[in-house]
């Protein structure tokens, strides 16, 4: 099985768009958003996202195929974030049991409150209850 990972051009977002059709019906914005995709054998199987906000750098939009799980590529489409943003402080909300998961790229959760306040905004259908939702904050700040 032939694996790449790389960041997508945004003329190849409307391939982010038809895969995430499978993941809650998110959409790329050309505006805020940087994509990293992984490719097995030539096919679009898994994403991760960095949204740009004005007080911050989110990342969300880590998803792979069904068909593509259980292999790392979720793992290694992180890593590709972080290797390209990781000089900087990291924002994201994790679902409680991919905690872990991302605890072992140096994120740790985080109060709401922590969080900038674009970012918060994104969940505030929680009313400030992200746990309740399923949800935990987290943050990754840069290596000193």
């Amino acid at each position: 099985m032939g694996v790449i990972i790389r960041e997508l051009g945004s003329d190849e977002f409307v391939l982010v768009d038809r895969l995430w059709e499978q993941y809650r019906g998110q959409e790329t914005d050309r505006a805020t958003d940087r994509v990293f995709g992984g490719f097995v054998d030539g096919t679009l199987a898994g994403t991760a996202r960095v949204r740009h906000h004005p007080d911050g750098l989110e990342v969300d939009g880590v998803f792979v195929s069904e068909a593509y799980r259980s292999a790392g590529l979720a793992r290694r489409l992180v890593q590709a974030v972080i290797d390209r943003f990781g000089h900087g402080t990291l924002w994201l909300h994790s679902t409680i049991p991919l905690i872990g998961f991302y605890g072992t790229f140096g994120f740790v959760p985080v109060k709401e409150e922590a969080l900038p306040p674009t970012i918060r905004e994104r969940l505030a259908f929680c009313f400030g209850e992200m746990v309740g939702c399923g949800v935990c904050p987290m943050r990754r700040d840069p290596p000193s």
